[in-house]
């Protein structure tokens, strides 16, 4: 297999622009101190035909101001989905160091076969912790499909020492109005779970995306390895990391001649 060289790489970010069982496959064993990920959910309806419309039909409002462009690999029926996950999760299993972490998120529809993912791919399943959205499609005569999920889980037994600090178990956050992305995640609540890592530490996403996880690394000074195959959004993410690079260090800079 021809190896994929990164795109985008400096001191504390590594991107690469391909599929994620390509890159993960040459990533060096135990290198990263958590997997954490936003994945394709392949959710969206009850039905295969349900499944298989495109990202903006099934996860946008009819009313959306924006025209954001969809994204690549949501398209698998449940127990396909179940397979992939298990499948990319198994070889992150060997690039995650001894008591790290992985992390997902995932809807209503598929955590259950997530949670059965997360195992079959290796990883000891730790809990759900769940992200309530503050605004939501109500549907008379049902109760709201108001939150999305974090499932978590680590690599053998031991998980890492939180000290003195225990992380929150839950969310009440708004969806990012300005977005680069469909399904963007907002960075508050990222910068949140990637604490989970001690500081310096490395965090690997194979689905970045817009980059939303790798922003939050870099916020909380954690290093970022991220892959994503769609050009498009892989373009956006090194901007968006370049630009939180330079805010980040234009910081310290000020800090510095502050404390002198």
């Amino acid at each position: 297999m021809t190896e994929v060289t990164p795109y985008f790489a400096n001191d504390m970010t590594t991107l690469y622009k391909a599929d994620s069982l390509r890159v993960l496959a040459q990533l060096e064993t135990d290198s990263v101190d958590a997997l954490i990920t936003d994945p394709p959910y392949s959710s969206g309806g009850f039905t295969r035909g349900d499944r298989s419309a495109t990202t903006r039909t099934k996860y946008v409002d009819s009313d959306a101001m924006h025209d954001l462009k969809d994204f690549a690999g949501d398209n698998r029926d449940q127990r396909g989905y179940a397979y992939w996950v298990a499948l990319w999760l198994s070889e992150g299993l060997r690039v995650v160091k001894t008591g790290g972490v992985v992390i997902l998120f995932t809807d209503w529809r598929q955590l259950p076969v997530t949670t059965d993912a997360l195992q079959a791919g290796g990883f000891i399943w730790r809990g759900v912790v769940p992200w309530a959205k503050t605004s939501y499609r109500p549907q008379a005569g049902r109760f709201a499909a108001q939150c999305e999920y974090v499932v978590w889980g680590t690599r053998g037994v031991k998980s890492i020492d939180f000290k003195d600090e225990c992380l929150p178990g839950f969310f009440y956050a708004a969806a990012p109005r300005e977005r680069e992305h469909i399904t963007q995640k907002p960075v508050d609540v990222m910068r949140q779970l990637v604490k989970i890592v001690p500081g310096g530490g490395t965090v690997l996403d194979p689905f970045m995306g817009s980059g939303t996880t790798g922003v939050a690394c870099l916020l909380e000074g954690r290093k970022f390895v991220g892959i994503e195959m769609t050009e498009h959004y892989a373009d956006i993410a090194q901007q968006r990391l370049a630009a939180t690079s330079m805010a980040t260090v234009g910081k310290q800079l000020t800090f510095g001649v502050a404390d002198d």
